[in-house]
């Protein structure tokens, strides 16, 4: 080999594998991210997160999630009349869709978990999400979550755990859905003399 031809193989080589270097790095970092975006769609499907974030709908087979709407909370278009008053044994009632709740606590409607930042996450951060799910308050400092949330028993998930279901809802598709405010429960009638 020449000596002009020494002068251009080196920086290349160097130049290659500085390359190599830093794709090899990157391929790291990207299937860490992916496996922890792997592990957060695990955890939210195996504990019910879409059970009442992602509405359901009736197919061929009876009621079913509407998978057009991957956790996107109560559908906006569905504007829901007044609950029934709660009866006997009975102090629950529940939408068709399964993201709207009466009870003695109200009328509750489950959030966007999709990333869009007027109507879901996006503009949560990482610690807001982890503060909810042990405090029990919206944005970890906001009002109360209402059932059926599931809140009491999200919180002993480790710091891991929820950054990894943060992780997998920062990923799935953006859906523009604005959800209702609660509804506050109604006064109780006053007693008949």
């Amino acid at each position: 080999m020449g000596r002009a031809s020494r002068k251009f193989v080196f920086p290349v080589l160097g130049l290659l594998c500085l390359v190599l270097f830093y794709s090899t790095r990157a391929t790291g970092e990207g299937s860490a991210n992916q496996s922890r975006i792997d592990h957060g769609r695990q955890l939210v499907l195996t504990h019910g997160c879409g059970d009442c974030h992602t509405p359901w709908k009736l197919g061929a087979n009876g009621p079913e999630p509407d998978s057009s709407r991957l956790l996107s909370g109560h559908p906006q278009e569905l504007v829901m009349p007044p609950a029934p008053p709660a009866q006997g044994p009975w102090l629950v009632n529940a939408s068709a869709t399964f993201t709207a709740w009466g009870g003695p606590w109200g009328v509750s409607f489950s959030k966007n978990l999709t990333s869009d930042k007027e109507t879901g996450l996006g503009n949560w951060t990482e610690e807001n999400f982890i503060q909810t799910m042990r405090t029990g308050r919206e944005m970890g400092k906001g009002r109360m979550l209402l059932p059926p949330m599931p809140w009491p028993s999200y919180q002993h998930l480790t710091d891991e755990e929820l950054k990894s279901m943060y992780a997998y809802l920062m990923s799935i598709p953006v859906i523009k859905n604005k959800i209702p405010d609660p509804v506050a429960p109604s006064a109780p009638e006053p007693a008949k003399k």
